[in-house]
């Protein structure tokens, strides 16, 4: 299903603290319109949701979800768990995201997507970075469409750039991809935003490091399936 271009556009902040995974966003995102890109803290975003990369349990115990958790208090991860228990039977997979309430003025909302299934996984030889990307879009959809206009913008970081181990120039170029792919479209069912965007980058985990360079999407936009 593709979004509608009628609505007004989602504004996009992507900032870390993390100068090197800032100037990989510069450049792969370079021909991106719409994209915000700064070095900085996340918890200077004002913005409608945050993005907060996290484990399949919703344990917000490393990274910048820890930080969240300190800054937004211990709800925060309550709800989230909820969440994951409620729709997912207490396990996020990789590739789907959760939309709560932050219980602040801002963000409105958390959005968490797993980057790892268990806390502090490497993940740097993995697509998951390019899928929790995906998923957050996916999330801010759905959220949109049960409350239209909720969330018009949002933060990212660089994710799993540092607990996750993913090199800066693998996170930005996955997180072009995800976002390229992805943001103008709303899959009725995760399954399908799994083997699309595997299908799309399946052979990046064995190209070589010189040759991991921004992939171009497909010519036709992917419809999902209902």
């Amino acid at each position: 299903m593709t979004v509608n271009r009628e609505q007004q556009p989602l504004r996009v902040v992507l900032t870390d603290v993390n100068p090197d995974v800032v100037e990989a966003w510069r450049a792969a995102f370079a021909d991106t319109p719409g994209i915000e890109i700064r070095t900085g803290s996340i918890l200077d975003e004002e913005v409608d949701a945050w993005v907060s990369p996290t484990n399949s349990r919703g344990r917000m115990d490393g990274g910048v979800d820890a930080v969240i958790k300190r800054y937004l208090g211990a709800g925060i991860q309550l709800r989230v768990q909820r969440a994951i228990r409620d729709r997912f039977a207490g396990r996020l997979p990789v590739g789907s995201a959760v939309c709560v309430p932050s219980g602040a003025t801002n963000p409105g909302f958390l959005i968490s997507t797993p980057t790892m299934e268990t806390s502090a996984q490497n993940v740097s030889e993995t697509l998951n970075v390019a899928l929790a990307c995906a998923a957050s879009f996916q999330a801010i959809h759905r959220q949109n469409e049960e409350a239209p206009g909720s969330i018009r913008s949002v933060a990212l970081v660089g994710m799993g750039a540092r607990t996750g181990g993913v090199p800066a120039r693998v996170c930005a170029n996955l997180m072009w991809t995800g976002y390229t792919l992805f943001t103008e479209h709303r899959f009725e069912d995760d399954d399908d935003l799994r083997s699309t965007i595997v299908a799309q980058l399946d052979d990046i985990e064995s190209a070589p490091q010189e040759k991991r360079v921004r992939i171009t999407p497909p010519k036709r936009p992917v419809a999902a399936r209902r």
